[in-house]
């Protein structure tokens, strides 16, 4: 089991109370699922997103990522499982503008082990995967939207991690790049087995997932296994 959600409670405290945006989810994700969780504005995505990546602790309940729980980590034991085997998405890029596209990509692996002839062939190989190997040396500002948006995959996957999870990834983009991106995103997880966790509110992303989770007021309205070939590219 990649990830599982216990009983998770999330409240924000709002003035002299609570804010409950998430209220008694149970879910699990195992190894290679292409799943989304969708719902409106509110609905409690983001912030159910946010305590799988490690990003936001639980108020109650538990989750558990990896094999470990989430809620027990101390912060540089959640950084250091955010280094090692998360990948992050999100839908500004969040590329670092004064860096090159290569420069981009290798950020990640300077906090690795590794050698600087083997960052370079892991960047140059991911880069290959996303078509982007042309742009090495252009900085954000030279790129379009789904250019940038293909860096921040690219980034996402170079340690390659056994999770990603994608923050609405196609916000920011017109249809032709979002089918794009989501094509893309959809060939690593099949050729690299890894899990890929959405939040959504787009149908040009619910129409590539294979699993789709609703969220409405906190809870979990709906879970649905999507059989290939009724997935629709809206």
């Amino acid at each position: 089991m990649i990830v599982e959600v216990k009983n998770l409670v999330k409240k924000f405290h709002i003035g002299n109370g609570f804010f409950t945006a998430l209220k008694g989810v149970n879910l699990e994700f195992t190894e290679g699922e292409f799943v989304g969780l969708v719902g409106p504005s509110g609905s409690g995505k983001t912030t159910l997103l946010n305590i799988i990546g490690t990003l936001d602790m639980p108020s109650d309940g538990e989750v558990v990522v990896l094999g470990k729980s989430v809620g027990k980590l101390q912060p540089k034991e959640a950084a250091q499982l955010r280094k090692e085997q998360l990948g992050f998405i999100f839908q500004n890029y969040n590329l670092l503008p004064v860096y090159t596209v290569f420069e981009n990509v290798e950020f990640p692996l300077l906090l690795l082990n590794m050698t600087g002839s083997e960052r370079k062939q892991r960047v140059m190989e991911t880069l290959e995967w996303v078509g982007l190997t042309e742009k090495v040396n252009s900085r954000p500002s030279q790129l379009s939207g789904g250019e940038c948006q293909r860096v921040a995959i690219a980034r996402a996957m170079v340690k390659r991690p056994q999770l990603v999870l994608a923050d609405e990834p196609t916000a920011n983009l017109d249809a032709a790049n979002s089918h794009n991106i989501l094509q893309m995103m959809e060939k690593l997880n099949k050729e690299l087995n890894t899990t890929f966790i959405f939040a959504t509110h787009d149908e040009k992303v619910i129409g590539y997932l294979h699993r789709i989770i609703r969220l409405a007021d906190g809870k979990v309205s709906s879970d649905e296994i999507v059989k290939k070939q009724e997935a629709l590219k809206v």
